[in-house]
């Protein structure tokens, strides 16, 4: 099934499977589906590929975590970024390369495990990290607090608010400089991890 996501510089289509697509995310916050969750169209992932629609990204490596469907991802390359879409599930990355591919994006895309990141801190320094709806265990904070800093000077990270979420800022802002901005429930979190970083 398409869904189309409106972006200031024009939609973009997003393919998902069916039974995901009847499960819009519009619940509370701990709300979850009996799907898989990458294949949920997050209302933090349309919110950060909006935020990144308008960012000037021509020539910058961009990094998404957790890509899911890879509304970000779409986002940022079609604004310029040359991106790398990373998931721990290989069916999320081929809906994603169909994705690109159904709206004339090139990106590639690359399985990671947030807890053997050997191979994707060897493709780094990336200029930007992003993510959306990527910590709704409290497991992933400690390995996300641990990944982020070798792979770019920033990151942008969207959540509507879930409890890891917080656990993982509350420990970020005693590391790093940040700002938020908040979108309807979403609230999208610029860290900036090095000098010149994002936030």
């Amino acid at each position: 099934m398409t869904q189309s996501i409106a972006l200031p510089s024009g939609d973009v289509r997003v393919l998902q499977p069916r039974e995901s697509a009847a499960l819009p995310d519009d619940g509370a916050v701990e709300w979850a589906p009996v799907a898989p969750y990458w294949s949920v169209l997050w209302r933090s992932g349309v919110a950060l590929a909006r935020e990144l629609d308008g960012l000037s990204l021509r020539g910058r490596r961009v990094v998404e975590l957790g890509c899911g469907l890879g509304a970000p991802s779409l986002a940022a390359a079609r604004a310029g970024a040359d991106v790398l879409a990373t998931d721990s599930s290989p069916e999320a990355l081929e809906l994603v390369a169909r994705n690109a591919e159904e709206n004339g994006i090139g990106l590639e895309t690359a399985i990671v495990d947030w807890n053997e990141p050997d191979e994707l801190l060897t493709r780094a320094p990336f200029d930007l990290v992003v993510g959306a709806d990527i910590l709704y265990e409290r497991a992933s904070v400690a390995p996300l607090l641990e990944l982020l800093p070798g792979l770019a000077p920033g990151a942008v990270i969207a959540d509507p608010g879930r409890s890891p979420a917080d656990a993982f800022l509350e420990q970020a802002h005693q590391r790093w400089p940040t700002n938020a901005t908040v979108h309807g429930v979403v609230r999208i979190h610029r860290l900036r991890l090095r000098r010149g970083g994002a936030a």
